[in-house]
């Protein structure tokens, strides 16, 4: 499997002109193979010190940081149907984007763990960093050994990401939010939650958890960025 991530800085106020436009290209994307199409509404996108979602695009007072992503059933399928897509005409806004297009960061993702299951997802919570490249397995084995913990604790599936198509872009891009080094890759995942209550009551637990505790990182913590977002739109619930 395969997805596309973005990050995209929206005027807050326009989140439903942000919206009524992902029902619209969602439906495209569907029509060139994407198996599905989310998109989530900051809600606690804390600040960092160094690195966060809302430096990694600029974000202004004004604006709320909207993650999103898309599902394909691999890199060759999301490559033809994003130039397809490219090429139609449906594609060009009706006016004014919702947001500004040159502080999206975007790129593309091999998952690397997918519990799958799930179901229909209340909260997310993200997180963006960036992994040395000689040490994706042991990434992947701390991935699944923490997976095993937020799903004990509520979680519904948890999904981690290898980024396989990321580019540089000329203001903002994924490698410049986790200030990623030569050598290094960006990843990208999150945990899907029923709610936040139960978001919170899980991750308070596993704060208390001592196996937590004894996993430390395998990306470059100090520059990692987190944060919880609420689900606004989702082809799976459409």
């Amino acid at each position: 499997m395969y997805f596309q991530g973005f990050v995209i800085p929206v005027k807050t106020g326009n989140k439903p002109a942000y919206l009524d436009g992902t029902k619209r290209v969602s439906a495209i994307f569907a029509e060139y193979g994407a198996l599905r199409t989310v998109a989530c509404w900051g809600e606690d996108v804390m600040d960092g010190k160094v690195t966060d979602f809302k430096k990694a695009v600029q974000a202004k007072d004004d604006e709320t940081v909207v993650l999103s992503w898309v599902w394909w059933r691999d890199k060759a399928a999301c490559e033809a149907g994003t130039a397809k897509m490219m090429a139609e005409d449906r594609m060009k806004p009706d006016g004014a984007l919702p947001f500004d297009g040159k502080r999206m960061i975007y790129g593309g993702f091999e998952v690397s763990l997918d519990t799958k299951g799930g179901g229909r997802l209340g909260y997310v919570d993200s997180v963006v960093a960036s992994v040395p490249n000689g040490n994706r397995q042991g990434f992947v084995d701390h991935a699944t050994k923490a997976a095993g913990l937020f799903q004990e604790k509520g979680a519904l599936r948890i999904v981690e990401g290898w980024g396989a198509d990321v580019p540089d872009g000329k203001v903002t891009d994924f490698k410049r939010a986790v200030q990623a080094k030569d050598g290094e890759t960006v990843i990208f995942g999150w945990i899907e939650w029923p709610d936040k209550p139960t978001r919170d009551s899980g991750m308070g637990a596993l704060m208390q958890d001592p196996r937590m505790r004894e996993m430390p990182p395998a990306w470059n913590g100090p520059l990692a960025i987190f944060g919880g977002f609420t689900p606004i739109f989702d082809t799976a619930n459409a």
